[in-house]
């Protein structure tokens, strides 16, 4: 195993099973517990003041029934606060679309296991983005589900109004496989309204924007919107406030007694939460459950939101912080919106002619996560997809 790309790749499992995935492996971002393992939630501290787990999350018991087996434990950001995926304690995993760039956070680990070709799939947490930007960096397929559609337990929480279990792999058919694990049984919904919203498509550079819409299958008769009269641009700052509150909420005590060192954006990130005002928490959790139901109307049981799913390919590595805080905060302008609604989304990998890679998302509303898979495959199952766009 490349060590790059594992935290752990010492600690593997063999399938407990036979089921849709045998014969299939994963990987597991250290912040899921699995019985016997020390998570390190991304943090030497975090990995001395903690026990082993007595249990293993139950989703991962799922994955292990169905027939997958376990091939170790990957890095993530620094309690899964930032996009970035790079780590000052255990480095930056390798990001085989470009080795001079980021692979994209939290789930770093989990999507350079993938990328590079040592798993069939992995599993992560996607809070504010940390499924689907890896994903999109490192040109893969990835899920952020309904929230709440999978079990959080024993899953190390940074904010469990927006966190969830996601899910990353090279091929659309291995990802919808494991949401038949995963994913509570629904009737399925055909699809048949598309919107594309401006602003959204506003936040990529003009070439980029035109290499993913490209993309966008000749089939789906998109309908222009626009969301300006639900203060669409004030979404990242709900979204921010609400995970700040959250995540002081999950870990402050903890950064109080212990004192661990965490690289300057994520000390930042944790000071920036300590000193937030919580007295108007309540009225944005109401504005969050607001816009989720906004969003589940606009869409119904047979709309599709089609949106980019970051706002650039893969930024270098240790770039200005001002660029990396810039990027960042137009891509959170895109992942803020499946994450307050709590939609599913599925992004699907587009690459341009430089073999950059760049995410092709589409959002459905709440529950319609098989259908959305499915959906997916039929568009982009097989190989054809991806040597078109090589």
């Amino acid at each position: 195993m490349d060590s790059n790309a594992f935290f752990d790749g010492t600690f593997t499992l063999p399938a407990k099973g036979e089921g849709k995935l045998s014969g299939k492996t994963f990987a597991v971002k250290d912040v899921f517990a699995v019985e016997g393992h020390r998570n390190s939630a991304g943090n030497p501290t975090w990995l001395e003041t903690h026990e082993a787990s007595k249990s293993t999350a139950p989703c991962i018991e799922r994955l292990l029934e169905n027939g997958a087996a376990l091939q170790g434990m990957t890095h993530t950001d620094e309690l899964m606060y930032s996009l970035n995926g790079e780590n000052i304690h255990y480095g930056t995993p390798v990001n085989p679309v470009n080795p001079n760039c980021i692979p994209g956070g939290s789930s770093s680990g989990s999507a350079s296991a993938v990328a590079n070709g040592l798993v069939s799939f992995a599993l992560g947490t996607d809070t504010g983005g940390s499924v689907r930007v890896p994903s999109s960096y490192c040109g893969l397929f990835g899920i952020r589900p309904t929230h709440d559609a999978v079990s959080l337990e024993g899953v190390i929480p940074l904010a469990p109004s927006f966190d969830t279990v996601g899910w990353m792999a090279k091929d659309i058919e291995t990802l919808e496989a494991v949401g038949e694990v995963l994913l509570p049984e629904t009737e399925l919904s055909e699809f048949n309204r598309f919107f594309m919203e401006k602003a959204m498509w506003g936040q990529l550079a003009q070439e980029d924007r035109e290499v993913l819409l490209s993309a966008v299958p000749k089939e789906l008769l998109i309908e222009n919107i626009t969301l300006e009269s639900k203060e669409l641009t004030k979404w990242p700052h709900l979204f921010k406030y609400i995970q700040g509150v959250e995540a002081w909420r999950a870990h402050g005590e903890w950064i109080r007694e212990t004192n661990p060192t965490f690289s300057a954006a994520i000390d930042g990130r944790f000071k920036d939460a300590s000193k937030l005002d919580a007295s108007g928490y309540e009225n944005a959790v109401n504005s969050k459950d607001e816009i989720a139901e906004f969003m589940n109307r606009l869409l119904g049981d047979n709309g599709v939101l089609v949106l980019p799913t970051a706002a650039s390919v893969a930024p270098v590595k240790n770039a200005p912080a001002e660029s990396v805080e810039s990027i960042r905060a137009m891509t959170m302008q895109l992942t803020c919106i499946g994450g307050i609604a709590g939609l599913p989304q599925v992004t699907v990998p587009v690459f341009r002619e430089d073999g950059m890679a760049l995410g092709l998302s589409f959002i459905a509303s709440e529950g319609q996560d098989r259908s959305l898979l499915k959906f997916v495959r039929q568009l982009f199952g097989g190989s054809s997809h991806e040597s078109s766009n090589h």
